[in-house]
């Protein structure tokens, strides 16, 4: 299967298309979300960019991958991703561009994310959109939640990364 150690093995392409090497946000926690412009949980969005904002300075980021896959909530192209979180979310944090996370053709991220910390009953399946990855410091998977999981709750298994 896949012989990543880390989240830190794999590239992805922004929202702007450049290739990055993950392997940039080495030392970081991180926070990785599956997000889309037109979901019940959408408004995440603000709780997501308080969270980078609180804690960007003390080396904490959060990646949000934008996903189609969940009853066509993100239809539009980067562009129009970019400026709908720019407008309507001020997202600051890096944004990449649209991946599926379910499948065959699942982006070698997701299917390590996974395959690393498994959902409900122990399924792999990411059930919806906003589904978020706890990553510590040396690119390890600490913690999975779920959609309904609000970004503000997660600050007491952010802070432990962060100390």
């Amino acid at each position: 299967m896949n012989s990543a150690k880390s989240v830190y093995d794999f590239d992805a392409k922004t929202i702007d298309g450049a290739d990055t090497k993950l392997d940039a946000y080495k030392g970081k926690a991180l926070l990785i979300v599956n997000v889309a412009s037109k979901c019940g949980f959408t408004p995440q969005y603000k709780g997501l960019e308080a969270l980078y904002k609180k804690y960007k300075d003390k080396g904490f980021t959060i990646l949000g991958f934008p996903c189609d896959q969940f009853g066509h909530q993100e239809p539009g192209d980067e562009k129009e991703i970019k400026e709908f979180c720019s407008l309507t979310y001020e997202v600051d944090f890096p944004m990449f561009a649209k991946v599926k996370v379910n499948g065959d053709d699942a982006h070698p991220l997701y299917k390590y994310l996974k395959s690393q910390e498994k959902g409900f009953l122990g399924t792999e399946f990411i059930k919806w959109n906003f589904t978020k990855f706890l990553i510590d410091r040396n690119g390890h998977v600490v913690k999975r939640y779920g959609s309904a999981d609000k970004p503000e709750s997660l600050e007491k298994d952010i802070e432990p990364l962060l100390a």
